[in-house]
């Protein structure tokens, strides 16, 4: 413990002048940040395009434009300027054209553009389906395109039907919603009928081909990945789909292949009943690598990369000695080797794997790389970095991890004027026997004479990690006055396979052990106030705060957000059914679990003021979670405060709601910890709604 504390103030005290003559990182700072996202190299590898992203506060909403800049940095320019948003950049397979998706007109919608034409090109609109567009892609004859939208399965590509409103009928938003079988909403959205489909696009004749007819989602939702792609030689397209009776209750995705010109589908992966998904295929044509889970039913079983012969029929696992999730994917253009991401111990770096000997590189380990691109040649690579006191920026590097150099600048001003804190990063050994990876950032003007509050995140998930990587929660509150530490208990990702795992059917277990130990350990520095420890969470975190309720006082302060308060109730209202039935060990009426590690069963034992946060229109932890959680904390007497934001899901909108979330916290954590005030004052802004557009 000496060795930890005296590691700690040696490092704070090397602050340097120029630092100490920054400001405070603010509420405002947040939203002057640029966002950079989605870098693509230009066939010919000269040029990269990318989304470049801008927060306007005081409009209540956010900006995308497209950037373009020679891959070796220099000759910037901005491609689109537009009140819309213009994102979802994609080269022509000659590289004469840019393809892109915006919501000018009737929606979201494929537009293109030269970027040869001198200064800002002037964009033509391709599609105009009544159901917007998404994921747009080219096929490699330059004269198709596909895409998804979500379209009435007896409909498919008649827009005209999948328009038709009765004019008889009352006129307006629909009033109600019809359901005939589960995983009728997700995320936020209600079906209502309708299903993900792939279309097809002539771009000479204007035609629309739905290429995945029937009642299912084809393009299956994937996280971080469009779902579909074209073969090489564009004659084929691989798609996920999940065509199991009770999809709610499946993760049996699967990949299927079908002629771009349409006709019967084939499913490739039906021996596996367990996840399959994020289809690419090689160069070459003779493979499609893919995701693929051994597990059926549970979701963050250890992502694998998996090869499918074309010619054979037959799958290789790859990556047999990786213990962590296989991320992003890109081929080689030789085909011979494929380079992924992955989260690895709170950072995610570039691995290169080889096909052939299934021989693993580390490429570059440079904190958190949210996403990456190969050059047609091979040589290059191009990734967005970020780090906790680092917004994103685009950076490139050898194929083989080398000649590393930072691209773009865009924060670089605000960097220069505002304080943005780094982190320390610590293993606190923990009572099950490991060793917990902890990050810990001190407040502006850090004097470790002087003693702080401090603010513990529990991330959601529960199986994710907490990465180096710039979020707004840790530069706001170290810009108040407190230190913030977030932690990587049981459950996490990064750690290998089996740490992950153990947070299932055992989530009040391990992870609270590993958590209660960090806070053992936090409270024994010399400049943490142990009297002023507040924790916060969302998701799972918000049910882990709601579970801290019930079995333990050592904090003053804590917020749960979107969080999960009686499991029974949540089994029966979220969406995705196959997670609680894996995490809880089956269904309510069979698993005791449901209310072994109810929070809901602890209300006795509440104790600590808490701030409930929740979303209106989270259909993964439905909001009357937490209005259960308020009215028995209430009725308990125990300080609290409910903010239910009426418009958003799980996520609270970036500009229209966080600035209130992160407000609120400022304002509780002041009330009982003590760190400066909140800049806003709650009352005025709820009665104003000056962020709450």
């Amino acid at each position: 413990m000496k060795r930890f504390s005296l590691m700690l103030v040696v490092t704070c005290l090397l602050v340097t002048a120029s630092e100490s003559q920054k400001k405070p990182f603010t509420l405002p700072d947040l939203y002057k940040i640029w966002a950079v996202s989605d870098p693509h190299f230009s066939p010919d590898g000269k040029q990269i395009a990318f989304v470049l992203g801008a927060s306007l506060l005081e409009k209540g909403r956010t900006n995308q434009e497209i950037y373009s800049v020679n891959s070796d940095g220099t000759e910037w320019r901005n491609l689109t300027s537009n009140a819309a948003a213009d994102n979802h950049p994609r080269w022509s397979p000659d590289g004469k054209s840019l393809l892109f998706i915006s919501t000018r007109v009737n929606g979201s919608q494929a537009w293109l553009m030269h970027p040869e034409d001198s200064g800002t090109p002037t964009p033509e609109q391709l599609t105009n389906f009544s159901a917007g567009v998404s994921d747009a892609e080219w096929l490699p004859d330059g004269k198709h395109l596909l895409f998804s939208t979500d379209v009435f399965p007896d409909c498919g590509a008649d827009d005209a039907c999948n328009a038709y409103n009765d004019s008889t009928m009352t006129k307006g938003p629909l009033q109600a919603h019809l359901a005939d079988r589960l995983l009728y909403r997700h995320w936020t959205a209600w079906k209502d009928g309708k299903q993900t489909h792939t279309f097809l696009y002539d771009l000479d004749s204007r035609k629309y081909t739905d290429l995945t007819p029937g009642n299912f989602d084809a393009p299956a939702w994937e996280q971080g990945s469009v779902g579909f792609t074209g073969s090489p030689d564009g004659k084929e397209v691989c798609y996920v789909s999940n065509h199991d009776p009770i999809e709610a209750a499946s993760t049996n995705k699967d990949l299927w292949i079908v002629s771009s010109a349409g006709g019967e589908a084939k499913n490739i992966t039906a021996d596996n009943k367990a996840y399959d998904g994020g289809p690419q295929y090689s160069p070459d044509g003779k493979y499609i690598a893919y995701h693929v889970q051994d597990t059926p039913g549970f979701e963050s079983d250890l992502i694998k990369l998996a090869l499918y012969d074309r010619a054979t029929g037959t799958r290789t696992i790859l990556s047999d000695a990786f213990d962590n999730w296989i991320g992003d994917i890109r081929w080689s253009p030789d085909s011979k080797s494929i380079y992924f991401s992955a989260p690895v111990k709170g950072h995610v770096p570039i691995y290169r794997i080889d096909i052939k000997s299934k021989k693993i590189s580390l490429i570059i380990d440079s904190k958190t790389i949210d996403a990456f691109d190969l050059s047609p040649d091979g040589k290059q690579l191009v990734f967005v970095h970020r780090g906790i006191a680092e917004p994103t920026e685009l950076w490139s590097c050898s194929s083989r991890g080398e000649d590393v150099k930072q691209l773009s600048t865009f924060n670089k001003q605000l960097l220069e004027e505002v304080d943005f804190r780094s982190a320390r990063e610590e293993w606190i050994p923990s009572p099950t026997g490991t060793k917990i990876h902890t990050f810990i950032i001190t407040p502006h003007n850090f004097d470790p004479s002087k003693k702080y509050p401090l603010i513990l995140n529990v991330h959601g998930g529960p199986q994710q990690q907490w990465s180096d990587g710039f979020r707004g929660d840790w530069q706001m509150y170290p810009g108040s006055g407190y230190i913030v530490a977030f932690c990587n208990p049981h459950g996490s990702s990064g750690y290998g396979e089996q740490f992950t795992a153990e947070i299932s059917k055992d989530w009040g277990g391990e992870v609270y052990d590993d958590v209660m130990a960090v806070a053992d350990s936090l409270s024994n520095i010399s400049w943490v106030d142990k009297d002023r420890m507040g924790a916060m969470g969302w998701s799972y975190g918000g049910y882990f705060m709601m579970w801290l309720e019930g079995h333990s006082t050592r904090f003053k302060a804590i917020a749960s957000m979107m969080g999960v308060y009686d499991l029974t109730a949540m089994f029966g209202a979220t969406e995705e059914l196959w997670f609680p039935e894996w995490e809880l060990a089956g269904v309510p009426w069979t698993s005791p679990l449901y209310q072994k590690w109810s929070p809901s069963n602890y209300v006795t034992d509440f104790k600590t003021p808490c701030l409930v946060i929740t979303g209106e229109k989270d259909f993964r932890v439905p909001y009357t979670q937490s209005l259960e959680f308020f009215t028995d904390l209430q009725m308990m007497n125990v300080p609290s405060r409910l903010i239910v934001f009426s418009n958003d899901g799980h996520w609270p909108n970036a500009v229209k709601s966080m600035p209130l979330y992160y407000n609120a916290h400022l304002d509780w954590f002041h009330t009982y910890l003590g760190g400066d005030p909140a800049p806003y004052d709650m009352t005025k802004m709820m009665r104003n709604q000056e962020f709450v557009k």
